[in-house]
Parts: structure tokens; sequence; C-alpha cells
């Protein structure tokens, strides 16, 4: 059967296009700096997003309508592999994400939960044979169940700690299965309520020996995706140890893994977290730790993780500025870990918020390419620290010089000159790129 009778594959129409199923930026054959949108953006449906959020919130119960709901159990979760895939197709998405529980329902045991997991892990790896789509990455939910009130890797139940293991070793051995390009780690619930109660040493070591674990059993079972760790500062923990990305590589260093990882990076995490999301591109590209991306956006006036569709072109714009500069997101992707918003039930509501994430980040993407190839903000940055190209900026560049030295040259200073940061002059040619690289559409 058809879930999705009511539309049909998703075209490029060009920005005057009035169909609202169809692209109006993003072309994925257009070739922007010697490859093509859609090698460059790697878009990615979320799973869980999708096909499972009923558009439930602490108000009220779920409001979206999916023709796959009558079903119920295994039958809900194979009808929901064949509505993922006709999606797929029709919007024509090179990659799809996964957490276990969000293909197959979870059984009174373990043992059960596997053994409906691999039916419906059988059925996706069927339909990939015959569709472009591929598996970004997976992970599991190692928070939801009441098990996880304290943690997982870093609660302060042994079992529970080992139970998670287990769920992880069955993620590993089904993203090799499926072929993931990665395996992502977000720690929902590894962090604290309180200091009161909480051996953060002992969390935080234990930790540290999960994720060794865990790269020992790829390598065992030669599963070779990137390992990706997904920060997110609070909500549902007070705090998380994955806050950001600053203490998330931090964390590597300390035990030993930044070799084995790099960063799913999350917008709406990254401005919970007090930062833009180009931020948090930024320290993770400068440190070549730059992975992965979940798109979305928060909204300005709530204070928890909204997951809305990403549309602010600035953000998109400056957005892909870091990934352009990154060489691309390599394995990565742009997953969108976004869900339409309680009102918009209807299944075709799906299509239109993928459409307009699309076609924002295309528009982003035009643009930074522009701004790279035109070395808008490289001659910024390149005049903003020129002191640093010769002279006494060189010697400390070079380090070639020392406190006395520096103090010797400081002591014959008559004055000291600074110059305009002229952020207002940058962010209007940041305007004027951003609305005229369509122009003359």
């Amino acid at each position: 059967m058809s879930y999705f009778a009511n539309v049909d594959k998703i075209n490029y129409e060009g920005p005057k296009s009035k169909n609202p199923l169809a692209f109006k930026f993003y072309n994925p054959e257009e070739v922007i700096g010697g490859k093509s949108m859609e090698e460059i953006l790697r878009f990615g449906v979320a799973y869980w997003h999708t096909f499972t959020e009923d558009l439930s919130d602490p108000f009220g119960v779920g409001t979206a309508v999916r023709p796959w709901d009558k079903f119920t159990g295994m039958d809900l979760a194979k009808a929901r592999v064949e509505a993922a895939f006709e999606f797929f197709e029709k919007l024509n998405v090179p990659y799809f994400c996964f957490h276990d529980v969000d293909i197959a329902p979870e059984g009174s045991t373990l043992r059960e939960s596997n053994k409906n997991q691999d039916i419906i892990v059988a059925m996706i790896k069927d339909y990939m044979k015959d569709s472009k789509t591929k598996l970004l990455w997976n992970t599991v939910n190692n928070f939801s169940n009441p098990r996880f009130v304290h943690g997982a890797a870093s609660s302060n139940n042994a079992d529970v700690f080992a139970y998670a293991a287990a769920k992880v070793k069955k993620g590993l051995e089904v993203g090799k299965e499926l072929g993931a390009e990665n395996y992502v780690f977000w720690g929902g619930r590894e962090g604290y309520e309180t200091l009161l109660n909480t051996d953060m040493k002992l969390e935080l070591d234990n930790l540290g020996r999960f994720f060794h674990m865990a790269v020992d059993y790829a390598k065992e079972i030669g599963f070779d995706a990137q390992f990706l760790i997904e920060p997110k500062p609070k909500e549902p923990t007070t705090h998380q140890y994955d806050f950001d990305v600053a203490s998330g590589y931090a964390f590597l260093q300390n035990y030993g893994l930044q070799d084995d990882f790099k960063f799913n990076i999350e917008a709406n995490h990254a401005t919970l977290a007090g930062h833009t999301f180009e931020h948090e591109l930024r320290y993770a590209r400068i440190h070549n730790m730059l992975g992965s991306v979940d798109a979305n956006q928060g909204h300005p006036l709530l204070g928890w993780d909204t997951d809305e569709f990403p549309t602010d072109l600035y953000t998109t714009t400056l957005a892909m500025y870091e990934i352009l500069k990154n060489g691309g997101l390599g394995r990565g992707g742009l997953n969108f870990d976004a869900k339409v918003r309680r009102g918009s039930f209807e299944p075709e509501d799906l299509f239109y918020a993928h459409i307009a994430g699309m076609d924002s980040f295309a528009v982003g993407l035009k643009v930074a390419q522009k701004l790279i190839g035109d070395k808008v903000l490289d001659g910024v940055i390149e005049d903003r620290y020129k002191s640093y190209s010769d002279g006494i900026g060189l010697d400390i560049v070079n380090g070639n010089t020392d406190f006395n030295k520096l103090e010797q040259y400081a002591l014959e200073l008559k004055e000291i000159r600074n110059e305009s940061g002229k952020l207002e002059r940058i962010k209007s040619t940041v305007n004027q790129y951003l609305l005229t690289v369509y122009a003359d559409k």
C-alpha cells in the first residue's frame, strides 16, 4: 500500500515555483565547487521524528495523523519501514538515521528486544537493496526506559551499565549489518541531577571505560564506522557530561579517545549550551573533530529543545560556511533531527517540513560558497590580524620571543592604536550576499 498517495516524487522546480511539494533552491544535481549539492549536503531523515513522533507534549496527547498508526506491535514496526522507504524515495534523500527502539518495539526481556530488532533489520536490509537511501548512522536509546533513571554508562547501578553495554553491542552489530557510515552516542541521561549524591569521578571514569569497550568491540567485529559524540548541556538531566564540543573534546583527550571520535553537532543543543550553531561547528572544525550535523533550530522565546526544522537562512549560511571550510562532512551528513509542529499533523506536512529544511541549507550552501570564493570573511580576518604577519607579532606566532623581549618592546611603544572591528559593515556584507545570490533567478 501507499502511505503517501497524495505525494509524487519531489523535484527541483526553482525559486519561482508555486508548488509546495517541490524544491525551490535544493537542486541535488547542481554542482557547487566541484561537487553536487547532494554530495555536499548529504541529507538524512530522522526515523524517530518522522515515523514514530506522535506530536504529544506535556500538556496534551499526540495530534499526528499517520496512516500506519492503525497497526500495533511488530505490525506497526513493519508498516513504518514500508512508509519510511516510500518517504525516502519520494523525497529523494541519500540517508536516514535511527535508534534501536525507533525501528522495533522493546520486549519484556533483552533477548526479546533483540529478536524484534533482528526481524526489522532484515526487512530494512531487504528494502535497502532497491533503494538509494543508505544508513548515515544508527544508535541505541539508553535513556527512555525507566531502567535508565540514573543514567546508563554513568549509572550508579552496575547492572544498568551492563545492560547499556549489551544494547550498544547489538547496535554496533546492526550498524555493521546495514552498512552505517557512522555510529552516534548521545548521553541523554549521562549526567547528574545534583552533586549531593553523585560520584562524578567514578561516573566519568565509567563513561570513559564504556567508550573504550565500544571502540574495542567495533574493531573486533570489523565495523569501521566513524564514532560520534553528540553534545547537549542539559535536559533531561541538570548537567550532562557532554555539555558542548569544548567539554566533550576535553573528555575525549583525558580518556585517550580523541583519535576514535568526532562530534555530531546539533543546532538546538548548541543554543541550549549558550552558543551559536556556528560556534560549535567552528570549535570542532579547528580541532579536526567535526563529524556530522543534526540540522534543526530552537525557538528564541522557548528555553527547551524544540527541534524545529531549520528555516533561518542566516544560520544555515554560517553553518555551511564552517562545513565548507572543513572540506565537507566526510562520512557525516545533515540529519534532520527535527519534528513538525503540533499543529502540522497531516502526513503531507512531513514533506513540507523537509523541503523547507533542505531548501534552507541549499541557500546557505550557495551563499557560503560565494563568501568563500570571494574571500569576504577571510579578507576581513586577515586584515584584522595583520599585526601578527610581521615584526613582533610574527615573533610571537613563531615562538621567537619571551616576556623579557616583549617587555623591552612594550617599554618603547609611544602609543597603541586599535582599529575598528567593523562588525555592522561585515553583517551588512553578509546580508548583501544572502540577498543577491538568487537575485537573477
